[in-house]
């Protein structure tokens, strides 16, 4: 039961989702607001040059009625005539095919703005297979094209005969006029009436374009386990970042543990904590190059015996140290007076091991902040 549950797509798409189909070019169209936007540019566009536009070819066609003698005789001449008329009318509807040129190239983006994937185009076999083409002619989506295209003739149509019957009585008056006034006529009035019918449209973009983003949102949701499985996939499985995260601490465990043999001192809890601490004349203050608890404090002493390094016992400095200094840092300003005695002391037992004469006492009460002293934190 479980797993049929898994398998219902019941989940709405995550932004990698979403963004990954995006690149594969799914994206919500619409071919209704594609349509009309390119049909409404084309209505504005003949109202607005129709005039200068019919005036032009007007002219384009009484030049192509006149025929002169030699013409009959002389074929190619026909035929260059024409190509000239041919040129002369493409120029004419120029402006307005550039117009349907930038409509149609920028409307598709209206709905899910630019995109350019390459992967759209790439031959998909799947298309082909003519046992989903049957699928796809029976399926839900190819029954709702249907209701749009039976509702689209009816808005569509209706608008028209009643833009007709409203206009009867102003076609048949084009009878009583001269015929460049009956042309000129004609073209506003098939622009107006080009213009309501494409208006009726809105009615289908409204219905279609909320119903394509559903659609969209529809088709890429995802299962429960596919969700489980990006994350896995986006965050990394648990179980392999936590094996880098373990090999990544042994690893700077042992750069840590390379460092000790170049300490001055080790600071002790005397058993819980461990601190090795190095400087240098050319250092600003004391570095913490080592520092851990337990077992590891236990190996920072036997590292610290082997190769020599003074250990000596301040279980408030090595708390302090230890919680309050980050590995390879500096010393927190607040321990410059501590460990100042205990670098004190382990210079003056070096000097002692060199040359002898009285030996150096280690200090004793280490002076520590209280709010330093970690004390009271479980060990």
């Amino acid at each position: 039961m479980s797993e049929e549950s898994d398998l219902e797509r019941t989940e709405e798409a995550t932004p990698r989702r979403l963004e990954k189909a995006r690149e594969e070019g799914q994206v919500a169209r619409s071919q209704e607001l594609t349509t009309f936007t390119l049909l409404m540019a084309a209505a504005v566009g003949i109202l607005m040059m129709g005039a200068g536009l019919m005036e032009k070819l007007v002219k384009i066609m009484q030049s192509g009625m006149q025929m002169e003698r030699e013409l009959a005789f002389q074929p190619d001449l026909m035929i260059d005539r024409f190509y000239e008329l041919a040129i002369e009318g493409l120029i004419s509807m120029a402006p307005l095919l550039f117009l349907l040129l930038v409509v149609a190239f920028f409307a598709p983006m209206f709905l899910s703005g630019w995109i350019i994937s390459a992967k759209a185009v790439i031959p998909d076999f799947k298309r082909v297979d003519p046992f989903k083409g049957l699928a796809r002619i029976f399926s839900m989506r190819s029954l709702i094209e249907l209701v749009k295209a039976i509702l689209k003739t009816i808005i569509v149509g209706g608008v028209a005969a009643v833009v007709i019957w409203y206009n009867k009585e102003s076609v048949m008056a084009l009878l009583t006029v001269s015929v460049n006034l009956g042309i000129s006529r004609t073209g506003d009035f098939l622009a107006m009436s080009f213009l309501m019918i494409i208006g009726a449209m809105i009615m289908i973009v409204a219905i279609d374009v909320p119903f394509q983003i559903w659609e969209h949102a529809k088709q890429l949701r995802m299962t429960q386990e596919e969700i489980r499985k990006e994350h896995k996939e986006s965050e990394g499985d648990p179980y392999v970042k936590a094996r880098i995260r373990n090999l990544q601490r042994e690893a700077a465990r042992r750069r840590m543990m390379s460092e000790i043999p170049k300490a001055d001192v080790i600071v002790t809890n005397p058993t819980h904590y461990a601190v090795a601490l190095r400087y240098q004349s050319n250092m600003r203050a004391p570095k913490v190059i080592a520092k851990g608890v337990h077992l590891l404090a236990a190996r920072i002493r036997e590292i610290a015996t082997e190769h020599r390094i003074p250990i000596l016992e301040a279980p408030p400095l090595a708390r302090a140290l230890y919680h309050h200094a980050e590995l390879e840092s500096e010393i927190p300003e607040k321990l410059y007076t501590a460990v100042a005695e205990i670098l004190a002391y382990v210079f003056q037992l070096r000097r002692y091991n060199e040359y002898g004469g009285a030996e150096p006492r280690p200090p004793v009460d280490v002076p520590v902040p209280a709010e330093l002293d970690q004390v009271n934190l479980a060990v």
